[in-house]
């Protein structure tokens, strides 16, 4: 039995910090989007009775504990109520999928148009019953508009819950950090909280830190090689929610440039 060892890159401390307090921008950019869905919300679809912006999203008490992410203030669907792009038994897809979670349950939650989006495990304000958040189906003012609607069938979507670079990475190759598949960009990686966490650069040269920029990839139970757990794709690889920048991308899509991080063409 052979046992491969992955060599990992360091996190300096100064840039964990640092990371921490770019943190205290994130509301003032989704103040600004069409993810602000309280009546500060410059966008199409706001909810008069509350100012609060990030309630939409997360609570600080009692979030869904199945949720990937933190305090989530919404109830998720099961995985098996979604269609994945695996049914379509593609030629080219040469990796697992996972059953959809993680992140992209969350953003499901919004997206698969099943439920309102006032539709909150807690409403805004402490413990009141706020008008105008009934919650239910997308019917009348809680029906979006301008939104993506992916609905529950996601076969035409690019595939979420997939190992990164064509079935995970290699470590029976020469370089234990190449991809399965030389289409793909060798992700960049780190330990934090000792847990491996996986990233693709996008500056065109590595820093070694992993930055709100950068095309996240996130770990799941499903796969590991050897003990280390593998780097999957989901929503917020190339979406962040909190971003101004259009549809929501980590960078702007100019030349194809959100592609081009992942795919060697």
């Amino acid at each position: 039995m052979k046992i491969y060892m992955l060599k990992l890159k360091s996190f300096s401390i100064a840039v964990m910090v640092l990371s921490m307090f770019a943190g205290t921008n994130v509301i003032a950019e989704v103040a600004n989007t069409k993810h602000n869905l309280g009546s500060t919300g410059s966008g199409p679809n706001t909810y008069p009775n509350t100012a609060e912006i990030c309630v939409f999203c997360h609570t600080p008490h009692g979030g869904d504990t199945s949720a990937a992410v933190p305090l989530w203030n919404r109830t998720l669907a099961a995985p098996v109520s979604y269609t994945t792009y695996d049914s379509l038994g593609s030629t080219s897809m040469d990796a697992a999928e996972a059953p959809v979670g993680s992140v992209s349950i969350a953003c499901l939650s919004c997206h698969d148009g099943t439920q309102a989006m006032d539709t909150l495990i807690n409403e805004p304000g402490s413990g009141t019953d706020v008008a105008g958040f009934s919650g239910g189906t997308w019917t009348g003012n809680d029906r979006p508009q301008g939104i993506a609607n992916l609905s529950a069938d996601l076969s035409n979507d690019h595939p979420i819950g997939i190992q990164y670079g064509g079935g995970g990475i290699d470590l029976n190759t020469p370089d234990p950090l190449a991809t399965n598949d030389p289409d793909f960009v060798m992700p960049d990686n780190a330990v934090i909280n000792s847990t491996t966490v996986w990233w693709v650069d996008t500056e065109g040269t590595p820093n070694g830190t992993r930055e709100k920029t950068d095309m996240q990839l996130y770990t799941r139970t499903e796969a590991t090689v050897g003990n280390i757990a593998q780097p999957f794709v989901e929503c917020a690889s190339c979406h962040d929610p909190h971003s101004e920048v259009v549809t929501f991308l980590r960078v702007p899509n100019t030349g194809s440039a959100v592609c081009l991080a992942c795919h060697v063409k």
